[in-house]
């Protein structure tokens, strides 16, 4: 049996999460801009409740298209606090639709949203050696800098505990514990 982070204990969606998805450096706009929406939703939730939403998620928010998205108005946020697939909550999908217009700016002015993100790592993936699951942060110098930065921007329900989510999510960190066979699999893809 191969050994694994833990963390997705049994269910098959966090499994296969773990498995294919967390840590895997991503570098496709859309798929960044996904991963934002989801984790601005998670902000007092559980991931597997996220998880569970996903499709949902992709349905309601356009397939996380950010132009789709940024033309969203109160019509639809009202449409969007009576779907029950989602998390309905009016200040995270207001927020969702906010990040969405911020998003398409700093596509603008960097060429692409990945190129603006990845910078706060130096371009390169962040590779930690962390032994135990009890030694993983919940933020990192790198990600209260994004913050930051996200926050004078405009952008919404994007802290430094859900920045470096977002990193861990998106490969931008690896914290697969060492002896996780995904340790040494998403380095450098």
């Amino acid at each position: 049996m191969k050994e694994t982070c833990g963390w997705a204990g049994a269910d098959h969606l966090y499994i296969a999460y773990h498995d294919k998805e967390w840590g895997v450096p991503v570098h496709d706009d859309r798929k960044i801009f996904e991963f934002l929406v989801l984790e601005s939703a998670q902000a007092g939730l559980s991931w597997i409740t996220i998880l569970r939403k996903r499709e949902n998620y992709r349905q309601a928010f356009s397939g996380f298209d950010p132009v789709k998205v940024a033309q969203f108005d109160s019509t639809k946020v009202e449409e969007l606090l009576q779907n029950p697939g989602i998390i309905r909550n009016r200040k995270k999908i207001e927020s969702a639709i906010n990040n969405a217009q911020r998003f398409l700016e700093v596509q603008k002015e960097f060429g692409s949203f990945d190129k603006y993100i990845w910078c706060f790592t130096g371009g390169r993936q962040l590779v930690n050696a962390w032994n135990d699951l009890s030694e993983l942060p919940a933020t990192s110098p790198e990600s209260d800098k994004l913050s930051k930065d996200l926050k004078k921007r405009g952008f919404k329900f994007l802290g430094s505990t859900t920045c470096y989510s977002h990193m861990q999510a998106t490969g931008m960190v690896n914290d697969h514990i060492t002896c996780c066979f995904r340790y040494k699999q998403v380095q450098d893809r």
